[in-house]
């Protein structure tokens, strides 16, 4: 466990948030001693992975099996022009390791599937960025399993929406509000459909806060919601969000 003590430099990196009497050094000690493991570098990844580093998480997981690519810079901000052709995971590690040398980043070069989804396992919480039902379905299952909060969020065209499922609480879990994936090709992914970048980014720091209220126990969760942004009329829009009795994954519970 990290020591708790901060140095000088650690005072003066995190001074607003010590200032608050919500965090203070007893909830930046908190942030300190999370691990928290992000499903995808991608657009909403990066933007979550920077702020939940300059927040001082002490440890970030990075689940991702993709290389950078020219059409990523246009949303995905942890990722540069110098380090296009890289996998994804060096990339964001290089770029959480500028923003703040205290974190500690673990590399999972690979895409979350049934085989590997148990490394969950060694997290406290998990910020949904995949950009596929596939994955999204396996991380709401091996997140029940392991009863780790889920920090969702989706993009599309000038949309996006958001929840936290941590069914054992009550709430509902991702397959109560999406039982099953749409069939092949009605929803169009983004390279498809495109993205507004700055959306990704508005989702993704979204996603941030949450992730820090939940390891601050600070505010409303959004366990029981669902948050609809529409960056055209720039409009939230939240809705109560109920546990599916007959839900196969946590219909029992």
């Amino acid at each position: 466990m990290p020591n708790d003590d901060f140095s000088e430099a650690e005072f003066h990196r995190y001074a607003r948030h010590l200032i608050l009497d919500e965090v203070g050094e007893e909830g930046q000690a908190k942030l300190r001693r999370a691990r928290v493991l992000v499903i995808g570098a991608g657009g909403l990844g990066s933007p979550a992975l920077l702020y939940l580093a300059a927040a001082g998480i002490g440890t970030l997981g990075i689940a991702d099996d993709d290389k950078v690519d020219l059409t990523n810079l246009q949303r995905q901000v942890a990722h540069r022009t110098d380090t296009l052709g890289w996998a994804k995971v060096d990339s964001a590690a290089r770029a959480i390791g500028e923003m703040n040398p205290h974190v500690q980043v673990i590399r999972h070069r690979q895409r979350l599937t049934e085989e590997n989804a148990d490394l969950v396992a060694g997290y406290d919480l998990v910020l949904d960025g995949s950009d596929n039902f596939g994955t999204r379905y396996v991380l709401a299952d091996a997140c029940f399993k392991h009863r780790k909060p889920m920090v969702w969020a989706s993009l599309l065209r000038f949309e996006g929406q958001l929840s936290v499922f941590k069914p054992w609480t009550g709430g509902p879990c991702y397959r109560c509000l999406f039982a099953e994936a749409p069939p092949p090709g009605l929803v169009p992914r983004c390279e498809e459909a495109g993205i507004l970048g700055a959306v990704a980014g508005v989702m993704g720091t979204l996603q941030a806060t949450e992730t820090l209220k939940e390891i601050l126990g600070l505010g409303d969760s959004l366990s029981g919601r669902l948050v609809l942004y529409d960056a055209l009329s720039s409009e939230f829009r939240s809705f109560k969000a109920a546990k599916d009795p007959s839900c196969k994954t946590c219909g029992f519970t």
